[in-house]
């Protein structure tokens, strides 16, 4: 087998069938010389199910033929590749899968021992960017297809690194995907009291786990999200001064307090993320349609600062309440305008997700309009763990973009200018609920 000019992956079985030579060499000595790209880090079920994403071992319980596994990294430079797996089969007992890439697809008995080492499924890869490796199961004698820990991959000398999850602390980030950020340039020195924003998800891009964040700032956040094919919610929540990921531990002096809450609002504490105090209210909004937010934050001249959020309503043509907090030991006006996209579910990390933005407002006493922003990123994307993710500018303002491992890219920190034609918000703050 000549190894010259391309790019390997082996497909070799664990345990017992990890024995064997392949052109002179232990297969212990060619798998030193491979990129592991874990499972665990870089597959999903994309179909069906009866199988499962391990955070440890990567693909296991893999009981249905149904199911399709797969798995992404991304090539820097052109290339031809050769794709095989690392995977382990009780006893080695025949399991029969299918491996396809890029309209190429080769059939595998992954229970076979040293006499099947060298094979491979080749491809070639024309540009830059994310391969899809499917998997799928096509005849078992035992209780599983086997278990699969890792592609193995081996480039050519001299090509730049591939891009995939290789640190495990970040596997849970990176099939959740990179997250995103457009920050306003706010065009006040003044005390702005009040961020209005609009945003539109497009038609099928409202995937179960997205969340769209509207009126982002220096101490929470305020936007929509999909939690279920059944459940859509309005979010607003505030994070506490003490720094934790466990709201049982805020001491009360710096717990968030509700101040007031809309109607069918739900109030509590949220953590994980940082700890602080949550809102939410179920609210069936559509993709395809754009919505309106409005949010204040003013000092509560005892050094402690209120921040308010409503939601316009489309269809009762009014503003609703969703929440009222008071957060202690913050003496500031509203800071740090800007929105946000992730995904929340690891599970829905392979699918894509968009939302544009426009109309962006400050008030500072009066109504003023921001005419530019900037793009970035996360530390997953920072870490080069995980890079599908963008901003930019749209007809009407700005879009964010994550997910799918589509393989344009905006680099971080990149600015645009928009200067909107819109008049500014027509808002009685007297009136609001």
């Amino acid at each position: 087998m000549n190894r010259k000019g391309f790019l390997y992956v082996l497909l070799t079985s664990a345990s017992m069938c990890l024995t064997g030579f392949v052109n002179g060499q232990t297969n212990e000595n060619i798998i030193s010389d491979y990129n592991h790209i874990p499972l665990a880090g870089n597959a999903f079920i994309t179909k069906g199910s009866g199988a499962q994403i391990s955070r440890i071992n990567g693909l296991t319980d893999w009981t249905n033929q149904e199911a399709v596994t797969s798995v992404y990294f991304r090539v820097q430079e052109p290339g031809k590749i050769g794709l095989r797996l690392q995977a382990s089969v009780g006893d080695c007992t025949p399991s029969i899968i299918k491996m396809t890439a890029m309209g190429q697809h080769k059939t595998v008995d992954l229970g076979e021992a040293k006499e099947k080492l060298n094979q491979e499924l080749q491809i070639e890869v024309k540009e830059p960017g994310y391969v899809r490796v499917d998997l799928q199961g096509l005849h078992k004698t035992g209780n599983t297809f086997g278990d699969i820990s890792h592609l193995l991959v081996l480039q050519e000398k001299g090509k730049k690194e591939l891009l995939y999850a290789n640190d495990a602390e970040y596997y849970y980030w990176a099939r959740r995907g990179p997250s995103c950020n457009i920050n306003y340039s706010i065009p006040s020195d003044g005390d702005v009291s009040y961020y209005y924003n609009e945003i539109t998800v497009p038609l099928g891009q409202d995937k179960v786990g997205s969340y769209f964040m509207a009126n982002g700032f220096g101490e929470g956040y305020f936007g929509i999200q999909v939690n279920s094919e059944s459940e859509r919610r309005i979010l607003f929540s505030v994070w506490s001064p003490f720094h934790t990921d466990d709201p049982k531990s805020i001491p009360d002096e710096q717990k968030i307090k509700l101040l007031k809450k809309g109607k069918e609002v739900r109030t509590g504490e949220f953590g994980n993320e940082g700890s602080g105090g949550q809102s939410y209210r179920k609210y069936q909004w559509k993709a395809g349609q754009t919505y309106k937010f409005l949010l204040k934050g003013v000092p509560d001249g005892k050094g402690n600062t209120d921040y308010t959020a409503w939601f316009f309503e489309p269809e009762q043509k009014e503003w609703s309440l969703i929440a009222s907090f008071k957060r202690p030991k913050t003496n500031t006006y509203l800071k740090r305008f800007h929105s946000f996209l992730e995904n929340f579910i690891p599970e829905q990390g392979y699918q894509g997700r968009q939302v544009q933005f426009k109309n962006q407002w400050v008030y500072d006493g009066q109504w003023k309009t921001v005419q530019s922003a900037s793009f970035s990123v996360d530390n997953t994307y920072r870490a080069h763990q995980r890079v599908d993710a963008i901003g930019g500018l749209t007809t009407e303002g700005y879009f964010l973009q994550n997910g799918g491992f589509f393989n344009e890219s905006v680099v971080p920190g990149t600015k645009f200018e928009f200067n909107t034609n819109s008049k500014a918000p027509n808002i009685d703050f007297d009136r609001l609920p």
